[in-house]
């Protein structure tokens, strides 16, 4: 697996680290809860037909500048900043999790920037007769396996690999949990219904079917606020995170849908 090419943008006067990679069409790719430490067998299988580029958000792995924003707006807005200087204006943008919310949050706002939108498990919605799971309560030893389907692969993803600062590397992994609770906590509530409606761009939901974090509901949920065309699909044996558990088949479904 080749490393990606890295640049970098401002936002807010603080550096975000954009990786990209591949060919053909640009596909954004906003990374889900614990952001982008390492390049991934998933965006490998994005990249043999699309650019991917994978924009870091503030506070998660290759960008600083969380503890600036102190409203959910002031994330939109610190996304849109990230997505625009990225050169992802009129492209396909996919994410997962918190990543798959902010990416729908751009969507809604300036509908008219996002070709195709692809969401995995996004965040943003709560009903308390269905609720999510708190990832931000979990014990350390279970919140692999809210994550995952395999908690192993939660824990692979975030070891430091070779060559990694044994000290920066663990609070930068803080740094991220930090960065999502400050724009999602608590219980990822933003009232994202509210703004579903103006996303016109066709959209494709997936969902792992063993995700412990966000109930499979919220799948329909999603597709009933969102204005344009919508598809809902399952990836089997994945988590809450289904291109870490199933890069293969998660990447099929989104290529398969942005063509």
């Amino acid at each position: 697996m080749s490393e990606p090419t890295t640049t970098t943008i401002d936002v807010n006067g603080h550096p975000c680290r954009v990786w990209s990679k591949g060919s053909g069409p640009k596909l954004g790719w906003l990374a889900g809860f614990g952001g982008l430490p390492r390049w991934t067998p998933f965006l490998d299988k994005l990249a043999e037909t699309r650019t991917v580029i994978a924009p870091s958000l503030p506070g998660y792995p290759g960008a600083t500048g969380h503890t600036l924003l102190d409203s959910h707006l002031d994330w939109i807005c610190a996304v849109r900043d990230i997505v625009l200087k990225a050169g992802l204006e009129g492209a396909d943008l996919a994410g997962s999790s918190v990543g798959a919310s902010f990416a729908a949050e751009f969507a809604a706002m300036w509908p008219h920037k996002v070709r195709r939108l692809a969401l995995i498990a996004p965040f943003g919605m709560y009903d308390d007769t269905d609720p999510p799971a708190d990832v931000w309560a979990q014990r350390p030893d279970d919140q692999p396996g809210i994550l995952c389907a395999n908690p192993q692969t939660w824990l692979d993803y975030k070891a430091p690999p070779p060559g990694a600062n044994s000290v920066e590397w663990p609070i930068e992994q803080v740094r991220a949990s930090e960065a999502a609770a400050r724009a999602f906590w608590p219980l990822g509530n933003t009232r994202i219904e509210k703004r579903l409606p103006t996303i016109i761009a066709p959209t494709l939901l997936l969902w792992g079917e063993q995700d412990r974090l966000m109930p499979r509901s919220y799948a329909d949920r999603f597709a009933k606020k969102i204005k344009g065309p919508t598809t809902i699909r399952v990836i089997p044996r994945a988590g809450h995170l289904a291109e870490l558990d199933e890069p293969a088949a998660t990447a099929a479904a989104i290529l398969e849908f942005v063509r």
